[in-house]
């Protein structure tokens, strides 16, 4: 690691901690030639993944497009930016973890929908609404429906 102030590519590793970021860390680091002290983080490289769009185009997986689709889905919920940049690192190891090189949106917008389920209700339906591309007032009645059905086994399970 390059020192910030003297150049020099000799340092030593004074203090590590762990960091929010998903496979980072925050290195505190001491030159070994002018003594000065400078903070890194590290993240874990990982390969590339190519998303296979619904017309057949690639392009590079980016969790922050992920994280905007949420943020416009969570827009006046009760929810945290800290449970949104959990629910997109969960995402993002999940798409990690599967070991394919490229992933079609369906399959990140299943993972995103199987989130939002369990965070918010609304934020779920909110998503789905854009997602699915619902054709009618039908469709995303019988959806909202089956929801409803969802939820209402869910609480009988529960009593």
């Amino acid at each position: 690691m390059k020192c910030l102030y003297c150049g020099s590519e000799e340092s030593k590793v004074v203090d590590s901690r762990s960091v929010d970021l998903p496979n980072s860390i925050k290195r505190r680091r001491e030159c070994l030639g002018c003594g000065k002290r400078f903070t890194t983080y590290e993240t874990i490289e990982t390969t590339q993944i190519l998303v296979i769009k619904r017309d057949g185009t690639r392009q590079q997986f980016s969790p922050n497009k992920i994280k905007s689709g949420i943020m416009k889905a969570c827009e006046k919920r009760p929810i945290s930016m800290h449970q949104i940049d959990e629910v997109v690192a969960t995402i993002e190891k999940r798409i990690q973890n599967s070991l394919d090189s490229e992933i079609k949106t369906e399959t990140i917008g299943e993972y995103v929908m199987d989130e939002l389920k369990l965070l918010d209700e609304v934020a779920y339906i909110r998503f789905a609404s854009v997602y699915k591309q619902f054709g009618d007032l039908d469709a995303f009645q019988e959806f909202v429906q089956n929801l409803s059905e969802i939820v209402k086994l869910k609480q009988q399970d529960e009593e």
